[in-house]
C-alpha cells in the first residue's frame, strides 16, 4: 500500500500511525463479537412474529429489610428509627441474612445507648429478627447463595424506655482568676443561674450538651475570652432514676481591651466610629466585653454611614490586651429611598427620602423627606453632625406640614436647632424652636378666619428605657419627659410653659410558662426570656400634658394637644379627640390625659407556646383647654398579636363607647 502527503503531511502522519497499530486490535474485536452477533441474529429470525416488550431501565433493588418499632410515643419511634445503627444497611444490596444477624445482636445495645440520650437509662428492649432469617442464614453459609430473597423481610423492635431520669441539680465549680475575683461575683452567679435552668427537668444529652455550652458562652463573654471547659460529668442514679451534672470551668487570665483599630474608612472620617467605640465603654484598659462589642456593632450600623459593620477583639502580641477591629464597608454619599405604605388612620401612604452622609463645606448628615397620605403631607430636613467624644450631636431641621381633618386644614412650619445624645439607655436633647401654624375653615368667611400664630421656645427632653427586650419586653418601663418654656410672637406676645410625660410598664402574670416538651434529639430553650410567664403580661401606658399661658396667649395648634388613632385612643379616627371649635370641627386642646391598660396573653399550640398573642384592651382620652374639663371617652377592644421576626404585628378591633361605632387599627414594632 502506497501512501501520498500533500501539504499538511507533517501533521496528518501521527494519526496514520495510530490507526496502523490498532488496526489487528480492531479486527480481532470484530472476530470475537461476531458469533455472539450470528447468535442474537439467529435469535432475531426465530423470535420475528412474537411480540416483545419495549426495553426499560434497570430499576434499584428495594430495602433488604423493614423496621417496625413499637415504642410508646411517635417522637421516640421515628428517634429511634432516625439513628438505629441497623437502619444505615437497609438499602445495602449486597447485605446478606447471616451479616444482618451479626447486626441484629448489637441492635439492643444500640437501642439502649439511643434511649440514655433521652434520659431512659433502664430500658427493656427486645429485637425480633425476621422469620426464617437463621435458616437464610445457614443456606447462605453453606454456599447456597440463591436462597437470599430480594427481601429478608421484617425486623420488630419493641421498646418500654420505663422512667425517665429527672435532673437532680447541677454544680458549676471554677478554677482560674474567676474563681477568687471579686468584680467577676455577678459572672460566676449568672453562670450558676443559667445552669440550674434544666434543673428539675427530665435528663437528655441534648440538654446537657446545650447547658454546658451555655455556661462556656457565658464564661468568655466578659473578661475571659480564652476561657474553656476543664471537666464535665455526669452522676446517673439508675435507682432513684436521678441526675447529678457537674461543670468545671477555666478561666484562665482575664483580658483588658486595648486601642481601636477601624479599617476600611474611606469616605468618612475614621473618628466617627472610634468615638462611637468609646461611648460603649470600650476604652483601653477596660475588661473585655462581648455585649458592649455588640452594642459597638450596632452604634456604628445604626449611623447611617456604613452599610455594614463588624466589631471583634484580636488578641494582641503581648497576650493581655485586646485590640478593639473594626472593619466597616461604608455606604454612598448619597441614597434615594422611595417608599409605599399605609395605615388604618391615613390610608395609603408615599415617601420620598435622600441622604446626604457629608454635606460639603460642614461634614455633616442629612435626611430630608417628602410624604404624603391622604390627610396629611409633610416635607422635612433634619440635619447632624458626627458625635463628639461624649456622643453628642449638633441638630437643625426644618419641617412643613399640611393636615386636612373634616373642614378644617392645618398649615405649620418649624425650626429646630440644638444638640443631642442617643444612647442604649437614655436619650437627652435641648433645642431652640420656631413654630408658625395657620388654620383655615372651609365653612368661614375669609374675614372670620382666624390669624397664623407662632411662637418660639427653649425645651429639653429626657427619655430612659429600662425593657428585659428592646423588641418583645415581657417586663420593665420606659419614661419621657418634654420641657419647654416660650413667648408667643406677633401682636400679642405673652410667656408660656409647655410639659408632656409618657410611662409605659410591663407587669408579668403568673408563673414562669414551663419547659416546652422535650423533642427527642434536640435542646430546649429553657432561659426565662424564652419562657415567659402562662398569662402573659399587663401593659400600662399612661400620657400627659399641659400648656399654660393666660387664655388670650395665641398659642400655635402645633403647641397643644390632640389625640385620637391607631398609637393612642383605639376605637376612634385620627384626632379625632379634641376641642370643639366653632365650626364644629374638632381641635387641639392646651391639657390632655391619655391611659391604656392592656392584657397580653400567649396562645398555646398543641406542643408549646406560639408566636401569636391575644390581646384586650381599655384605653381612655382627654383633651381640654381647663384642667378641670377633662372628661374621657373610651374605647375597648380584642386584637391578636404575631411577634415577628421584625418586631410585633398587631390587628385590633376596638368599639368606641362614645362614638358607638367599630374600628380595625393595625400597628407594627415597638418603639418608646
Amino acid at each position: 500500500m502506497t501512501f501520498s502527503f500533500h501539504g499538511h503531511a507533517r501533521r496528518a502522519w501521527p494519526f496514520l500511525l495510530c490507526a496502523t497499530l490498532l488496526w489487528p486490535l480492531a479486527t480481532r474485536a470484530q472476530e470475537t463479537a461476531a458469533p455472539g452477533a450470528a447468535r442474537a441474529a439467529a435469535q432475531d429470525d426465530t423470535d420475528a412474529d412474537v411480540p416483545r416488550p419495549p426495553r426499560e431501565a434497570r430499576t434499584p433493588a428495594g430495602a433488604r429489610f423493614e423496621i417496625e418499632m413499637q415504642a410508646p410515643s411517635e417522637a421516640m419511634r421515628d428517634f429511634l428509627l432516625r439513628h438505629m445503627e441497623v437502619q444505615r444497611y437497609r438499602e445495602l444490596r449486597s447485605l446478606e441474612a447471616n451479616e444482618l444477624s451479626r447486626l441484629l445482636a448489637q441492635a439492643p445495645a444500640n437501642v439502649r445507648e439511643l434511649l440514655a440520650t433521652l434520659g431512659h437509662f433502664s430500658p427493656q428492649v427486645e429485637v425480633i429478627p425476621p422469620p426464617g432469617l437463621g435458616e437464610v442464614a445457614a443456606a447462605t453459609s453453606d454456599g447456597d447463595r440463591t436462597t437470599s430473597p430480594a427481601s429478608l423481610g421484617t425486623i420488630t423492635v419493641k421498646v418500654d424506655p420505663g422512667p425517665v431520669t429527672q435532673v437532680a441539680s447541677v454544680t458549676v465549680s471554677f478554677v482560674g482568676d474567676i474563681a477568687t475575683a471579686p468584680e467577676a461575683q455577678a459572672q460566676r452567679a449568672d453562670i450558676e443561674r443559667e445552669a440550674d435552668l434544666i434543673a428539675g427537668l427530665p435528663f437528655s444529652q441534648a440538654d446537657w450538651d446545650r447547658a454546658k455550652t451555655a455556661a462556656l458562652r457565658r464564661l468568655i463573654a466578659q473578661r475571659y475570652p480564652s476561657g474553656r471547659m476543664q471537666n464535665s460529668l455526669a452522676d446517673i442514679d439508675t435507682q432513684a432514676h436521678q441526675a447529678r451534672l457537674y461543670i468545671e470551668l477555666d478561666s484562665g487570665k482575664p483580658m483588658r481591651m486595648g486601642e481601636v483599630v477601624v479599617q476600611g474608612a474611606e469616605r468618612y472620617d475614621a473618628v466617627t466610629a472610634e468615638r462611637l467605640v468609646r461611648l460603649t465603654g470600650l476604652t483601653p484598659g477596660s475588661d473585655y466585653d462581648l455585649e458592649k462589642l455588640q452594642d459597638a456593632q450596632r452604634r456604628i450600623a445604626e449611623s447611617g454611614y456604613y452599610d455594614s459593620v463588624f466589631v471583634y477583639a484580636e488578641t494582641s502580641t503581648d497576650g493581655q490586651t485586646l485590640p478593639v477591629m473594626v472593619q466597616l464597608r461604608e455606604s454612598k454619599r448619597q441614597k434615594v429611598v422611595i417608599g409605599i405604605g399605609g395605615s388604618t388612620d391615613n390610608g395609603a401612604r408615599l415617601s420620598l427620602e435622600h441622604t446626604h452622609n457629608s454635606v460639603p463645606g460642614i461634614g455633616w448628615r442629612a435626611v430630608s423627606k417628602l410624604q404624603l397620605e391622604r390627610d396629611d403631607q409633610l416635607a422635612s430636613t433634619d440635619w447632624s453632625s458626627i458625635p463628639n467624644d461624649d456622643g453628642w450631636r449638633k441638630i437643625a431641621g426644618a419641617q412643613l406640614a399640611k393636615q386636612l381633618d373634616d373642614f378644617t386644614t392645618t398649615s405649620s412650619q418649624r425650626l429646630r436647632v440644638g444638640q443631642t445624645q442617643l444612647g442604649v439607655e437614655y436619650d437627652r436633647s435641648f433645642y431652640l424652636q420656631y413654630d408658625r401654624a395657620h388654620v383655615k375653615s372651609s365653612l368661614l368667611s375669609a374675614a372670620a378666619q382666624q390669624e397664623a400664630k407662632s411662637a418660639i421656645s427653649a425645651n429639653y427632653a429626657w427619655t430612659r428605657r429600662r425593657f428585659d427586650d428592646q423588641v418583645f419586653p415581657n417586663r420593665g418601663y420606659g419614661l419621657a419627659v418634654e420641657l419647654g418654656v416660650g413667648y408667643t410672637l406677633g401682636s400679642s406676645r405673652q410667656p408660656f410653659t409647655r410639659t408632656q410625660a409618657r410611662w409605659l410598664t410591663y407587669w408579668p402574670l403568673g408563673a414562669i410558662a414551663r419547659a416546652a416538651d422535650p423533642v427527642p434529639g434536640q435542646p430546649r430553650d429553657v432561659s426565662t426570656p424564652s419562657r415567659r410567664t402562662q398569662l402573659g403580661r399587663l401593659a400600662l401606658r399612661v400620657e400627659g400634658g399641659a400648656v399654660v399661658a393666660r387664655d388670650s396667649a395665641p398659642i400655635p395648634d402645633t403647641q397643644l394637644f390632640i389625640t385620637g388613632g391607631d398609637n393612642t385612643v383605639r376605637g376612634y379616627g385620627l384626632r379625632d379627640i379634641g376641642v370643639p371649635r366653632a365650626d364644629g370641627s374638632i381641635g387641639p386642646g392646651r391639657y390632655k390625659g391619655v391611659v391604656s391598660l392592656e392584657w397580653q396573653r400567649p396562645i398555646f399550640n398543641a406542643d408549646q407556646r406560639s408566636n401569636w398573642e391575644n390581646v384586650l384592651f381599655i384605653d381612655g382620652g382627654a383633651i381640654a383647654n381647663k384642667a378641670g374639663d377633662l372628661k374621657p371617652v373610651w374605647g375597648v377592644g380584642t386584637g391578636i398579636r404575631y411577634n415577628s421576626p421584625v418586631g410585633p404585628l398587631q390587628l385590633d378591633l376596638a368599639y368606641g363607647l362614645e362614638v358607638r361605632r367599630f374600628r380595625i387599627h393595625l400597628n407594627v414594632g415597638f418603639t418608646f
